[in-house]
Parts: C-alpha cells; sequence; structure tokens
C-alpha cells in the first residue's frame, strides 16, 4: 500500500471529524447529553459536569465511512471477511457503549448498563468474531514478539479472543479519564499497529481502518483537548478498545498488544492492585484509581499527566514497532 493512500485515508477521516463536530457537538448541548460526573472523584473535574458526551459517534461514524469508501478506492485493498469484523467490532462495541451513555444521560447519574449486562454484550461479540474466523480457518498460533517463533494455542485460542476484545475495551475505558488521554494514547498505538502492517504489506483493507482510526481520533482530539469540549464517552472508548484488540488479533500481532497498549495495562493494572489491597488490608496503594487520578491528587496539572501518559505511550508503541519490524 502507497504512503500516499495511507495520508490520504487519514486526512479523510480526519477532516470529517472535525468538520463534523461543530455541527454535532451543539446538537449533544441541545438534546442535553452532558456528562455526569462521580462524586467521588477529583473535586476539580466537578467542573466539566454537563461537558456533551457520547462524542464517540463520531470517530465510529468518521472511521467507518472512510474506511468503506478507501477500500473501494484503493485497488488493492478488497471487501473481505476481515473488513467485515473490524466494522462489526466496531460498531458492536460502539452500540454497547451508546446504550450505557444514553442511560446514564436519561437517569442523570453516572450509571448505566449494570457491569453485568456490559459484560455479556461484549462477550456476545467476541463470541460471534471468534466463530466467523474459526469457520474462516484462522490460525490459532501466536507470535512470540521478536523472534521466529510462535505457540498454537487450539482452543485455548478462543478464550484469548475473549480476554484481548473485553478486556482491552474495558481497559480503555478505565483510561478516559481526562481530557484527550484516550486519543493521544489510541492514536499512538493503532499508528504503531499501521506501521507494522504496512512495514510487512499486510492486508491492504485492516491497514485502511488502522489509519482511518488513526485520522479520527486526532480529528476528535481537536474538541477533545483540555479544556474538552466534547467527550468520547463508553460510545468511544468501548469502540476504540475493542477496535484496537482486533486489529492485534487480524494482523496476528496478539502478545504485542500488551507492549504497544501499554498505559492501558498499567491503568487497568491499577485498579486491580487497589482493589485487591483494599479489600486484604483495608489500605489505599493510590490516593485513587485508575493511576491518572492518582497523579492528580498529588498536584500534578491534567495537562501534565495527559502529556506524560501520552508520551509513555509513545515510548512503548516505538518499542513494539522495533521490536516486531527490525527484531524479528
Amino acid at each position: 500500500m502507497s504512503q500516499s493512500i495511507i495520508l490520504l485515508t487519514m486526512a479523510v477521516a480526519f477532516l470529517l471529524t472535525v468538520l463534523a463536530s461543530p455541527v454535532f457537538i451543539p446538537f449533544l448541548r441541545r438534546l442535553k447529553f452532558g456528562q455526569s460526573i462521580r462524586e467521588e472523584g477529583p473535586q476539580s473535574h466537578q467542573v466539566k459536569s454537563g461537558t456533551p458526551t457520547m462524542g464517540g459517534l463520531m470517530i465510529i461514524f468518521a472511521t467507518a465511512l472512510t474506511t468503506i469508501a478507501m477500500t473501494w478506492f484503493d485497488a488493492t485493498a478488497l471487501v473481505t471477511p476481515e473488513m467485515t469484523i473490524v466494522l462489526f467490532v466496531l460498531l458492536g462495541y460502539g452500540l454497547i457503549g451508546f446504550l450505557d451513555d444514553f442511560i446514564i444521560i436519561k437517569k442523570q447519574r453516572n450509571l448505566g448498563l449494570t457491569s453485568k449486562q456490559k459484560m455479556f454484550g461484549q462477550i456476545v461479540i467476541a463470541v460471534v468474531v471468534y466463530v466467523i474466523l474459526h469457520n474462516s480457518g484462522f490460525s490459532t498460533a501466536v507470535a512470540i514478539p521478536g523472534t521466529e517463533l510462535s505457540l498454537d494455542f487450539g482452543w485455548f485460542y478462543s478464550v484469548l479472543i475473549l480476554l484481548m476484545l473485553v478486556g482491552t475495551s474495558n481497559a480503555v475505558n478505565l483510561t478516559d479519564g481526562l481530557d484527550g488521554l484516550v486519543a493521544g494514547t489510541a492514536s499512538i498505538a493503532f499508528a504503531a499497529f499501521g506501521i507494522i502492517g504496512w512495514a510487512y504489506d499486510l492486508p491492504g483493507e485492516i491497514i485502511i481502518f488502522i489509519f482511518a482510526m488513526v485520522g479520527a481520533l486526532l480529528g476528535f482530539l481537536v474538541f477533545n483537548s483540555h479544556p474538552a469540549k466534547v467527550f468520547m464517552g463508553d460510545t468511544g472508548s468501548l469502540a476504540v478498545g475493542a477496535s484496537l484488540a482486533i486489529v492485534a488479533i487480524l494482523l496476528k500481532l496478539e502478545l504485542l498488544l500488551i507492549l504497544i497498549g501499554g498505559v492501558f495495562v498499567v491503568e487497568t493494572l491499577s485498579v486491580m492492585i487497589q482493589v485487591v489491597v483494599y479489600k486484604m488490608t483495608g489500605k489505599r496503594v493510590f490516593k485513587m484509581s485508575p493511576l491518572h487520578h492518582h497523579y492528580e491528587l498529588v498536584g500534578w496539572s491534567e495537562w501534565r499527566v495527559v502529556a506524560t501518559f501520552w508520551s509513555v505511550g509513545f515510548i512503548c508503541a516505538a518499542f513494539g514497532v522495533y521490536i516486531e519490524v527490525f527484531m524479528t
């Protein structure tokens, strides 16, 4: 795939998001689709209450439309089962997030779908994805990054897909707590997978999807950076997280997701550590979890936390690209 197609894909998705936002954000405001801020969160976040949410719809719209349009435009890309799967995951997890956001807005409190309801929906989509991949003869071998070795997971590959889709979507959802945090870190992670896919000349339609997502996230960041004019909500974070996971699966870079998505892994671990230690000892390891809130409460400005996490995300992504492209 040519560099011009990649740049054009990002540009189209970026412009679609940027041009749609000045229309869509006031529309959300008129509908009173404002974010409810949890009372136990940092007090500095209370001023964000009422900021339009569900902005993830713009990311989903721009990514899906650009992917479909550029796939038809580029002769090296085809409408394949893999393309159908990535769009199914994007839209499916986006729908779960949309329902959660919508219920929160209607109830005017920070509680939408129950955790069991969200988990059920996420698992159902993951199972459908596995069945489709299994029936198409998708390889169950998992490459070990930086080596020529691989392990055949056999039937356990179904569990791996479940863990990746559900785990990553929730990890990105947990990370979505500061202005621009997820939009920035996720665009970096997607770009890393895109560079690896381009370097190995992997399926064009997947590369197009990846860079369409990068463009849409950067376009969203224009309005989501501090002070945010719109939040992506669960609509965006669940869709973005699940899309990151399915990209790693389809590119056969499953284990590399742990490194490239290092920020999301650390954020999730901070929540798990906080819960386990508190239940065992009654003490907290962090002032608040996820980890980005801990740094806020020790005195860091929101912008400093976000910039630091972006930097860490960039280092993780660069290291992942180096391992896969230059060491394998």
